[in-house]
């Protein structure tokens, strides 16, 4: 019942940036969002967190180059990516966390292409 609309995804050099964005609609609360990324072969790690209270998660390697922030009243939240890096290639998934009269649910996004180039 979630559907995550994502946008923001493309192919940049080192050192440029893009700014990922997700809107979810549906029932439910949401009461985290993030993004996580995975490259072929290896597992979804998380990228970026924010809770509903404000809290924020990073992963050590995206430190001080990704900012994660959140829009409440639109449902969405945006990961501004700043000094992009060929390592950072990776298709990117909007994930969200709601709760409902059913119970938690973890929705993902489609995932959106970001690559690197070398």
């Amino acid at each position: 019942q979630v559907q995550l609309v994502e946008s923001g995804g493309g192919l940049v050099q080192p050192g440029g940036s893009l700014t990922l964005s997700c809107t979810a609609s549906g029932s439910g609360r949401i009461f985290s969002m993030g993004w996580y990324r995975q490259a072929p072969g290896k597992q979804r790690d998380l990228v970026a967190s924010i809770t509903d209270g404000g809290s924020t998660d990073y992963a050590d390697s995206v430190k001080g180059r990704f900012t994660i922030s959140g829009d409440n009243a639109k449902n969405a939240v945006y990961l501004l990516m700043n000094s992009l890096k060929p390592e950072d290639t990776a298709i990117y998934y909007c994930n969200v966390k709601t709760s409902s009269w059913s119970g938690v649910r973890e929705s993902w996004g489609r995932g959106t292409q970001v690559t690197v180039t070398s």
